[in-house]
């Protein structure tokens, strides 16, 4: 049986408020169809622009349709990033964490890297200066692009309808 969850539950989901026993029981049992719509609904409803919700990306970030029919990561803030066919990234502020003392800032003494083995790089939204993600690599390792979903794949195969 597939079990219908209210709004405000999800809400209270994407808040962080439920009790990890619900969290597991919502999240390993089968959804019920209309629980993207009610959630694409929630995000919607929290950010002050109009360009509809294709699909959420990451904290602070979706993947919104522009009047023009353009497919762009945006952030909570307004801010856009460019095509979501491209690393969104590129077009961030980045702080990158290269030397003990900056890494001792948010590591105890001796619990951090050794920078010559490994960086962090910080990814900042340039509008509102949300931290976006947290990468550690090799210096001199290219940005990771996490990943490149297929809308179209995503609307017709999953959610049994085309994208907006």
């Amino acid at each position: 049986m597939v079990e219908k969850y209210s709004k405000e539950e999800i809400e209270d989901l994407i808040d962080g408020k439920l009790p990890f026993s619900m969290i597991h029981r919502m999240l390993s049992s089968f959804k019920d169809p209309d629980r993207f719509d009610t959630y694409i609904e929630i995000l919607q409803e929290r950010v002050s622009w109009n360009e509809p919700v294709l699909l959420p990306y990451g904290l602070h970030l979706y993947i919104v349709k522009k009047q023009d029919g353009q497919k762009v990561v945006k952030c909570d803030c307004g801010h856009e990033f460019g095509s979501y066919q491209e690393n969104w990234k590129l077009n961030a502020s980045i702080r990158i964490r290269n030397t003990d003392e900056e890494l001792q800032e948010i590591y105890p003494e001796m619990m951090h890297c050794d920078p010559e083995w490994m960086e962090l790089r910080e990814y900042f939204c340039p509008g509102c200066w949300s931290l976006l993600e947290v990468e550690a690599v090799p210096p001199g390792y290219p940005v990771v692009f996490d990943f490149l979903p297929d809308l179209e794949t995503f609307y017709r195969e999953w959610l049994d309808r085309e994208l907006p």
